[in-house]
């Protein structure tokens, strides 16, 4: 499988992606994603290039994006300081699950990052969704806290707070063949307002 820079044909894409993880999710019994996301703050992360896709052949398996920016709100000044790279919006195709594909790109992302110089892999999960708090505890996250006060991108209020970090280190075991750019990790007290 390939990994590789979205672009922006790839939007009808993520925005079905999406759908169809909600889907799951809520025959799962949570209401994560149920909320849709404005398609034009997903194409604003695709125009800024931090948006991955991954391929298997002609079919489109997985996606992340992997970036400085952290959501105001959820970190605090002194964790901004520290070099950190975020994951966010991580979905693997119903046709793919089962594989591991997710814990292979988070090892990808943790590569990523060390690559970049951040010392720190973090994310923010739903802070309703046990199992998806647990597969990250698996994937060796630290629960930092839970963060419930603000509101959500997509509107209404914070509802994926449950924030988590790992240290990067270099790992090119995950598999994927990385057809992209690497390009030099930003400051990390950069804050992500959309």
């Amino acid at each position: 499988m390939i990994i590789e820079s979205a672009v922006p044909a790839d939007l009808e894409r993520l925005l079905a992606f999406r759908e169809e993880a909600a889907s799951w999710l809520t025959v799962l019994g949570t209401d994560q994603w149920r909320r849709p996301y404005p398609s034009d703050k997903l194409r604003a992360t695709i125009d800024a290039g931090v948006v991955f896709m991954v391929r298997d052949g002609a079919t489109t398996a997985a996606t992340i994006t992997l970036t400085p920016e952290a959501e105001a709100g959820l970190w605090t000044e002194r964790e901004l300081a520290e070099p950190s790279m975020f994951v966010n919006k991580l979905t693997v195709a119903r046709t793919h699950a089962g594989q591991d594909l997710g814990g292979r790109l988070l090892d990808w992302a943790s590569d990523r990052a060390y690559r970049s110089g951040a010392v720190w892999l973090r994310l923010d999960a739903w802070t309703t969704n046990g199992a998806l708090q647990s597969y990250y505890l698996r994937h060796g996250f630290d629960h930092v806290r839970t963060v419930t006060d603000g509101g959500a991108v997509n509107g209404g209020p914070r509802v994926s707070g449950w924030l988590a970090q790992r240290p990067t280190q270099l790992n090119s075991d995950h598999g994927l063949t990385d057809a992209t750019n690497l390009q030099p990790a930003q400051p990390a007290h950069h804050l992500r307002t959309t």
